[in-house]
């Protein structure tokens, strides 16, 4: 009885002891912070003046915003907090539709970005995006760049149609 005892007695003390490693084992965690920042993606153009007034043109003439025409250079300005790329498009106007040259009730419009007061190489807009400039980095402009318009060679309307461009921005 002694032995049976003695050998309980040690079992338990066995037990103790292998609860009292585990316990502490478990109780014995510690914690740290990982420190974590994070901005919100800012993607933002703004467009400088943002107006072209090319007035009345006629039929199959052309106007454009050159120093020797209208003097009327716009600058894209990325307002965002990463690099952007600057695209262009056209649109269709209620009576006219956008192309790459002039017929009955077809425009077009054109942009020009670099060396537009001295020799523009002109590229037709169409109703899709284009790229205007790549890599405008943030609280950075674009170069100015020129717009050209040609009225159609005949048309169904007479009034003021409206040949908006929308410059959008992109991240890079």
């Amino acid at each position: 009885m002694y032995n049976t005892l003695k050998n309980s007695s040690v079992f338990f003390l066995g037990i103790i002891a292998f609860i009292a490693v585990y316990v502490n084992i478990v109780s014995a965690a510690t914690s740290a912070t990982v420190l974590a920042t994070v901005t919100a993606q800012n993607v933002s153009v703004t467009v400088t003046d943002g107006t072209v007034a090319y007035g009345t043109v006629a039929l199959t003439a052309t106007k454009s915003t050159v120093n020797a025409d209208l003097n009327d250079s716009q600058i894209g300005t990325n307002n965002g907090n990463i690099t952007e790329d600057l695209n262009i498009r056209g649109q269709d106007t209620a009576a006219w539709t956008l192309a790459g040259s002039t017929a009955p009730d077809q425009y077009f419009h054109k942009f020009c970005n670099s060396n537009c007061d001295g020799s523009p190489t002109w590229t037709a807009l169409t109703t899709s995006n284009q790229t205007l400039t790549a890599s405008v980095t943030s609280s950075s402009s674009a170069p100015p760049f020129d717009l050209q318009i040609g009225i159609p060679s005949t048309s169904t309307s007479y009034t003021q149609q409206s040949v908006d461009i929308i410059v959008q921005a992109s991240a890079s």
